[in-house]
């Protein structure tokens, strides 16, 4: 359901929503978050009782979950710890009324509970559930099919704008998958943050190619500084990607900035493509699982140092050379399925409530 919620829209980064009016969180006066949170919670009203009503961020949906009276749980990202409530003391005690009343609070990885700890203060019953992967969509498949099934879906894109794929895919893929090399594919927004000059500077000793999928306001740099043999898709879909992602041997994230989980990885490594990401910040979740599952000898060919262009070349450069590539695709598509699945994801959101011996009621 989508309640009307008056036009105006709280958002953490700025962006464009057809029909409505999207303003950052901290600009917004309290009369206007007071009446946002109340049109949520009316609309929400309508659809109880239930057993438990979760809400997707601290603010506003802490906020609108305490309004309805019902029992309820606050799942926490970093977009509003970081771009709303960090250094605004009035938004940080927002978040911690509503997080204090909740029966249980959730993070995706142990750097975000350090971060919500650190901008709200101290939190009771905080639980460590990763974001989940729909490992039946991502999954291994056949080159032959996965490239058919590609081709097939670019040529139902629509095209016109940054947000889109780029024209002429359908024709692009089939050339460039005409035939198997190593290649390395990123996929994410296209921003100096994420480290994409980073991989693109180690490709250009590699003999290996490269499929960057993606839009932001770094495309034109990257474009002028990749070597060769380095394809541009434009922004793409789960759709494609679940096709693409079977075409790669590596699907790199050498973010820079900190995470708060790697999707991205979880995403190619329930495809069977092994992941190599930078370590740090919500991406050790990743590496952590990844470890678990690979043999001990090729463990450290799950991370590179951050930001180090040598170590990121010489984990590809070993992790591309490695005749039993497909055995650790096979551990990584074994991490994401027990650890990542919508599944098992769903128990660990679920266990604090179906095993507490005694359940704290709201009255």
């Amino acid at each position: 359901m989508r309640p009307e919620i008056g036009g105006l829209l709280p958002v953490f980064v700025l962006d464009r929503y057809e029909g409505l009016e999207a303003r950052r969180l901290p600009d917004l006066t309290q009369a206007e978050r007071e009446r946002y949170v109340e049109l949520n919670a009316d609309a929400l009203r309508r659809h109880l009782p239930a057993d438990l009503v979760f809400a997707n961020h601290v603010l506003l949906g802490g906020p609108v979950a305490a309004a309805t009276g019902a029992r309820y749980a606050v799942k926490a990202h970093g977009s509003e710890l970081e771009y709303a409530i960090r250094g605004n003391e009035e938004l940080a005690a927002l978040a911690r009324e509503s997080l204090a009343r909740a029966e249980a609070v959730f993070v995706g990885s142990e750097h975000i509970r350090e971060v919500l700890e650190e901008v709200v203060g101290h939190v009771d019953r905080v639980h460590e559930v990763p974001p989940g992967v729909d490992v039946d969509e991502f999954r291994p498949e056949p080159r032959d099919q996965a490239l058919a099934a590609l081709v097939e879906e670019a040529r139902r894109d629509d095209t016109g704008d940054e947000r889109l794929p780029d024209e002429g895919n359908a024709e692009r893929f089939a050339a460039f998958f005409e035939t198997d090399e190593p290649t390395v594919i990123y996929f994410g927004k296209l921003l100096y943050n994420k480290g994409v000059h980073l991989l693109l500077e180690a490709l250009r000793d590699l003999d290996a190619r490269a499929v960057i999928v993606g839009f932001g306001d770094y495309r034109a740099e990257l474009e002028a500084a990749a070597p060769q043999r380095t394809l541009f898709t434009g922004a793409l879909e789960h759709r494609h990607l679940a096709h693409l992602l079977p075409l790669a041997d590596v699907a790199v994230v050498p973010s820079i900035f900190p995470e708060a989980f790697g999707m991205v990885a979880a995403e190619a490594a329930a495809a069977g493509c092994p992941p190599l990401v930078a370590r740090h910040s919500g991406l050790q979740e990743i590496v952590d699982g990844l470890e678990a599952e690979y043999p001990p000898e090729h463990r450290d060919l799950t991370s590179f140092a951050s930001g180090d262009v040598a170590d990121l070349t010489q984990k590809l450069r070993r992790l591309l050379e490695l005749d039993d590539r497909v055995r650790l695709g096979e551990a990584a598509r074994k991490a994401a399925v027990e650890r990542w699945s919508w599944r098992s994801v769903a128990e660990r959101l679920l266990q604090p409530f179906t095993e507490a011996p005694t359940r704290r009621r709201r009255p």
